[in-house]
């Protein structure tokens, strides 16, 4: 077994059901690469990826909640988007933190 499945597993045992699910949930939705909801194109938010058929950059909404936005609140703030696509957002960053990261200390120091 290699070395994150153990740790995954050792996490595994530490949760409830509600987060064994959420979990799930995350694992389904990194597995399913058809339904994306994200797009890239090099002349639209700087080439940022954004969601679909938005201007909404994907950093934002992870900056958002790292500064404590709850997902009601997000949506609050932009009435335009649907719960999937933050559900989209989330595993974006789940699979390109670092990209992530580097796009908000970009901007923050812009």
């Amino acid at each position: 077994m290699s070395n994150a499945l153990s740790i995954a597993e050792n996490l595994l045992a530490e949760m409830n059901e509600s987060e064994k699910k959420e979990l799930l949930q995350w694992i389904l939705q990194d597995l399913d690469s058809n339904a994306s909801g994200i797009e890239i194109s090099p002349n639209i938010c700087g080439g940022a990826a954004r969601i679909a058929g938005t201007r909404i950059p994907v950093w934002v909404l992870a900056q958002a909640r790292r500064l404590g936005a709850n997902e009601m609140q997000i949506l609050d703030m932009y009435p335009t988007l649907q719960p999937e696509d933050l559900t989209h957002a989330w595993s974006f960053i789940r699979k390109n933190r670092q990209q992530i990261d580097l796009l908000i200390q970009e901007n923050e120091n812009a």
